[in-house]
């Protein structure tokens, strides 16, 4: 079985002009970044690959921690994208994952090292994580904790 997604553009001149993407419940506007020396409107490329990198690695790790039956109070993410500028060329370098992991006040031992295994699983298993390896380095920071 196969799922189809689209997407339609539309872009409204040169390299510092802007866009429009939709993509099913994706409507935004697109342009370079500031940082890049573009006009900064919208959300970009590099923000977008961080955004579904980050959102699968999110879905994936809450989808197993609940097979794995742990009963998490808390599930957060804090995600950086490096992309590296040399002679002109730009590179998405790599990705670092920061979940914070709260688990139920009566988590065991066993159940925090399982939580953090997973942590770690979860990059791995994510469909757009498996899209990128070879090309992104992609790493995972857990810190993983029990509910005061």
């Amino acid at each position: 079985m196969e799922h189809t997604f689209l997407l339609q553009a539309t872009w409204n001149g040169g390299r510092n002009s802007d866009g429009r993407i939709e993509a099913g419940n994706l409507r935004t506007q697109i342009s370079i970044p500031s940082e890049m020396g573009g006009p900064g409107v919208g959300t970009n490329p590099d923000e977008m690959l961080l955004g579904a990198a980050s959102t699968c690695y999110l879905i994936t790790l809450a989808a197993m921690m609940e097979r794995a039956g742990l009963h998490v109070e808390s599930l957060t993410l804090a995600s950086e994208g490096i992309v590296d500028v040399t002679n002109n060329i730009f590179t998405y370098r790599r990705i670092i994952h920061r979940p914070r992991v709260i688990l139920a006040r009566e988590a065991s031992e066993d159940e925090l090292r399982k939580a953090a295994l997973l942590a770690e699983k979860a990059e791995s298993s994510c469909m757009i994580s498996r899209a990128v390896a070879g090309n992104v380095e992609l790493s995972t920071e857990p810190v993983i904790d029990r509910a005061m």
